[in-house]
């Protein structure tokens, strides 16, 4: 009989694992002492004798023997026979297919043969990349030592140049950092372009820096061109540090001084068209000499100069000085103030774009390289203007200079340049003292004033007009304030967030009103009604978004039941059973939320607390109102009614939600 050459396998692995358990079994077997034995005493002991006996005998081969009869010793021999038949078979078998086991061989080793021409392959393939990737950069090189060497730095074949000599080196870094041997071939070529590339850099950018110092030279021009070639400093930032700080510190050299140079020139060749006529000590409401002024008013009087905050004039184009004397022309000091500070934030945010560009710098960096160009001209202006102010006694000078402060701050925010905020604080708190100084000057002027010293009266108003005009500028200015205030709150996108900037703003001048004025005064009631009207509309709208559901329902039903047509609604079921579930699970979340929401948002903490205060007091009023309604024979019979939370258990947990001082 055939057997297949697979299943002759087969058989012969198992007859092989079979025979060498067999053969491990009678290895297993140790050997007698028979040294040791006495067949003439009946002492010996045949334990071992035993086990072995007792574990053939648990054999299923030798139980069938024994069941069946059979004579072990020729059974053994039957086995012997079979085994010899079967090997000769399996001999004969192999011999058969020996020609296919030859192929199978030669197979196997010409498989072993293509793996190892592969994997040859592969390795060379590997190698071949990196020597094409060698020989790129040192073709690429040879390139460059040309361009970087010829080319002017101004064309853009020498830009584009310097930008795969920035790869190059990038490249020469990564091979030797891999101990690489063919990095010496590039490395030197790589170090001498970059020592030349430098160079030119260098001095392309300190010969702009130097032709900002020549006189009448409007130096924008040639930062414009930087900024064409920002690249270079970011190149000498990345591969020659110590030229770049070189070429940082004398851009900042140079223009620290041409800003001062041109600031303080400028400074004073306004100062000399102000009017010649000015307020002094003297000029108070209720001095009883001679004032100093031909026209007492002036100083009292707003006429045309609020003119200065209009947004045409705010941001108009800065005066000529020169151009001021040959026309003969004066202006008071707040128009002055005006055109040097405009002049001052119009340089300092393009200043502040230019360093943050070109220098590569941002946040507290971008800041302090800030400080280290415009810290001295910054200097200058505040000592100048605590100068001015230590003998000034316009008020409405003053006052219209902290407006003009106060919208050039907004401008620089809104252009998103903080490099003058903390210069603007600095300048405040110059003027603000001041102008409450001189306030209390007149205000106590007037209190000392002796109508009997006054001399001759008549009929005619005298200090009357005075205070009227000062009234009718103050007044004109809360307008103004309040029209600005209005102005910033819609730069915010949203409606809450408007609101939120609202009532801290009204609030912060409320709390400085109650300081000085009267409870009562018509100053403190008008912001109060202003806050109170921003408070409930903000009220209402942290209320929308958990509760809106439930306060549409109530003022949509309200206004039905005043009509007597309630029964529109009857069919809403669902949506009342909604409103009534959903007010149940989440309110103590969302009461909760709105609370921490209202205490993040608000400056004065007694103010926040109080719109909380107000808003869980709305709260509970709508669900009062919630309540009448399903209470109404319309809804009377409706079975979700029964999970109306009580109003005194409610009111009790909303008290809890209350923050305490």
């Amino acid at each position: 009989m055939h057997v297949p050459s697979y299943t002759l396998l087969m058989a012969c692995s198992e007859l092989t694992v079979c025979l060498c358990r067999l053969k491990s079994d009678f290895e297993a077997v140790p050997a007698p002492n028979l040294g040791d034995l006495d067949i003439t005493t009946d002492e010996f002991i045949l334990d071992e004798v035993d086990i072995h006996i007792q574990a053939n005998l648990e054999d299923d081969l030798v139980k069938e023997a024994l069941k069946t009869g059979v004579d072990l010793r020729q059974y053994s021999k039957q086995v012997e026979t079979e085994l010899q038949r079967i090997e000769q078979a399996s001999i004969k078998d192999y011999i058969k297919e020996s020609q296919n086991i030859a192929s199978l061989h030669n197979q196997i080793t010409a498989c072993d043969s293509i793996l190892e021409v592969s994997a040859f392959s592969l390795s060379r393939v590997s190698i071949q990349s990196c020597e094409f990737n060698l020989l790129k950069n040192c073709v690429c090189v040879c390139v460059c030592f040309s361009v970087i060497l010829d080319s002017p730095v101004t064309e853009q074949e020498f830009l584009e140049q310097l930008h795969e000599l920035n790869s190059k080196i990038n490249y020469a870094k990564e091979l030797s950092f891999r101990e690489t041997l063919a990095c010496s071939d590039i490395q030197d070529i790589v170090d001498r372009l970059k020592i030349k590339a430098v160079s030119k850099i260098r001095e392309f950018i300190l010969q702009k820096i130097y032709s900002f110092r020549k006189p009448m030279t409007n130096y924008q021009i040639p930062q414009n061109t930087l900024l064409k070639f920002r690249f270079f400093y970011q190149f000498l930032l990345a591969n020659e540090r110590t030229v770049a700080k070189e070429i940082r510190d004398e851009y900042v050299d140079t223009m620290s001084k041409i800003y001062f140079s041109y600031f303080k020139s400028y400074s004073g060749r306004l100062l000399k068209v102000q009017y010649e006529d000015v307020a002094d000590k003297d000029d108070l409401m209720g001095v009883e000499d001679t004032p100093s002024l031909k026209s007492r008013n002036t100083i009292f009087t707003l006429g045309q100069r609020g003119a200065v905050l209009s947004p045409a004039e705010l941001e108009g184009p800065i005066l000529i000085p020169h151009a001021a004397q040959r026309g003969d022309s004066r202006y008071p000091y707040e128009t002055l103030f005006r055109s040097q500070y405009y002049a001052l934030l119009d340089n300092g945010c393009r200043e502040f774009l230019f360093l943050s560009d070109f220098f590569m710098v941002a946040g507290n960096s971008a800041l302090d390289l800030f400080s280290s160009i415009m810290g001295k001209t910054l200097s200058m202006f505040l000592k100048n203007l605590s100068t001015y102010l230590s003998d000034c006694y316009d008020s409405i000078a003053v006052f219209l200079c902290i407006h003009i402060i106060l919208r050039f701050r907004a401008i620089t925010a809104k252009r998103n340049i903080p490099a003058l905020d903390k210069y603007w604080e600095a300048v405040l708190e110059l003027l603000w003292p001041r102008f409450e100084l001189i306030l209390e000057m007149n205000i106590q002027s007037i209190r000392n004033t002796d109508p009997q010293k006054l001399g001759v009266l008549d009929t005619r108003p005298h200090y009357i007009r005075c205070f009227a005009t000062l009234t009718a500028a103050v007044i004109w200015f809360q307008v103004e304030v309040e029209n600005f205030v209005l102005k910033m709150a819609a730069e915010f996108p949203s409606r809450r967030d408007q609101l939120i900037f609202l009532i801290n703003n009204y609030d912060m001048m409320l709390g400085v009103l109650m300081e000085r004025a009267a409870d009562d005064s018509k100053e403190v009631e008008g912001f109060q009604q202003l806050l109170l009207a921003r408070t409930q509309e903000f009220i209402e709208e942290i209320l929308s978004p958990p509760f809106g559901g439930m306060i549409a329902f109530v003022k949509e039903s309200e206004a039905l039941m005043e009509k007597g047509q309630l029964d529109k609604l009857r069919t809403d079921e669902a949506r009342i059973t909604q409103l009534v579930r959903g007010f149940s699970s989440s309110w103590k979340q969302s009461v909760e939320a709105l609370s921490q929401d209202v205490m993040r948002s608000f400056t004065n903490f007694k103010n926040g607390t109080s719109i909380i205060q107000g808003a869980l007091t709305q709260l509970i009023q709508y669900y009062h109102g919630f309540h009448k309604v399903l209470s109404q024979p319309t809804f009377r019979s409706l079975a979700v009614r029964s999970e109306l939370i009580n109003l005194h258990h409610l009111m009790v947990e909303v008290k809890k939600h209350k923050p305490n001082f």
